[in-house]
């Protein structure tokens, strides 16, 4: 096993998933996230527990993440979030992923790849922007392109829409974000009125989930929250305020060890550029972790500041100190250090992997969000699944 590794926690995992179905409406369904490799934590075993834990539909961004699914032998509904192009229309039907569909030209390729593949009412999602600026049709258009959609023979089996900012507290996002649920449901009269019945109605992102059980409707969809991580400023307590006792856990760990010590005087510089100068003697760790695993070189402020990044080691903080490069990063170990090679190092996870911070605290730091942090993290580095049992 190389000495990079994300641990992911399934337990954890488990409980997020247990918490989130407990706040969702009872005859609403849970609709689980599973993009992007499920948001970087591993998309077949995050999946197969997810169904486990009561979700009847799992969300995709890719055909060729349906195809990794249904060869892992799930046979769960999937949702495609994200449009296909033409050449990838036969697979998505042969795949049997739900696409979403918002306009003629999109709806007629799904309809021809269907009856190619001799599938009568191939099921389809009608996507409605009421103020993403992304993929859907207005809502004043979604009675035509439910007429047209089941015109062309597909299924209409469901309706629905994505908020811009539904994890704000800003009054105004707030504004905002009713603003766009009204928008979605006059989009659902519209196709009512058009005679067609408008399916599973879902908006509800990881934020709504948690927050506003009213815009359940028929399903939910939670993404971060499933993985651990609060959305945006809605976190633990802001729920706290509400008298809401939401206890989310992190469910990845992304781990190395200490390949090296390297003793080290005064004046000699780290890394690329010689961005950062030895104060005095201190040893330095060598991990065999960069930007190439996700450990982004941004991450790393690279002055010798407080800032700089951290990583624990038997308990205690070490700061990275220069650039992290491609395959590689310098932590500062402190003179005559006990640190001893090939004792590991976590960059971040769960109190339980021995982390002393979050992949939300790396995000908080660094201008961004804990999403990229997990999804940041690269194919090259395996995902190790642990229950309680391991660690």
């Amino acid at each position: 096993m190389t000495s990079t590794i994300a641990k992911i926690y399934i337990d954890n995992l488990r409980h997020n998933l247990n918490l989130i179905r407990s706040k969702i409406n009872k005859n609403a369904k849970m609709c689980v996230a599973v993009k992007a490799d499920a948001y970087g934590h591993g998309a077949v075993e995050c999946a197969k527990v997810a169904l486990e834990c009561g979700a009847e539909y799992l969300a995709i961004a890719r055909v060729c993440e349906g195809v990794e699914l249904r060869n892992a032998g799930i046979t769960a509904k999937l949702l495609m979030l994200s449009l296909a192009n033409p050449q990838e229309m036969e697979e998505l039907v042969r795949t049997e992923i739900t696409p979403l569909v918002f306009d003629s030209e999109y709806a007629e390729l799904v309809a021809e790849a269907a009856k190619k593949a001799g599938k009568a009412e191939y099921a389809v999602h009608l996507a409605v922007d009421t103020g993403m600026g992304r993929i859907g049709c207005l809502p004043e258009e979604a009675g035509a392109v439910a007429k047209k959609i089941t015109g062309l023979g597909l299924k209409f089996e469901g309706i629905c829409t994505h908020f811009a900012a539904a994890d704000s507290e800003n009054p105004s996002d707030r504004e905002y974000t009713e603003f766009q649920f009204k928008r979605f449901m006059e989009a659902v009269e519209n196709v009512k009125k058009a005679g067609i019945d408008p399916g599973i109605r879902h908006c509800a992102n990881s934020a709504l989930t948690l927050d506003k059980p009213e815009y359940h409707l028929d399903m939910c969809r939670p993404g971060i929250i499933v993985y651990g991580y609060y959305p945006d400023t809605l976190d633990r307590e802001y729920f706290a305020r509400k008298g809401e006792n939401i206890e989310l856990k992190p469910v990845m760990a992304l781990c190395t060890k200490v390949v090296a010590v390297r003793k080290f005087t005064e004046g000699r510089s780290i890394s690329y550029g010689r961005t950062w100068t030895c104060g005095g003697e201190t040893d330095i760790g060598v991990l065999p972790i960069g930007y190439a695993d996700g450990l982004f070189r941004r991450f790393a402020r690279a002055g010798g500041n407080s800032e700089d990044l951290k990583v624990a080691i038997n308990g205690t903080e070490y700061p990275v100190r220069g650039r992290i490069c491609m395959d590689q990063c310098m932590v500062d170990l402190g003179k005559d250090s006990a640190v001893e090679r090939f004792t590991e190092a976590v960059i971040f996870g769960p109190e339980e992997s021995g982390a002393l911070q979050t992949a939300q605290k790396i995000a908080d730091q660094t201008g961004t969000i804990s999403y990229e942090v997990t999804c940041g993290v690269g194919k090259r580095v395996p995902r190790v699944f642990l229950t309680s049992l391991t660690r």
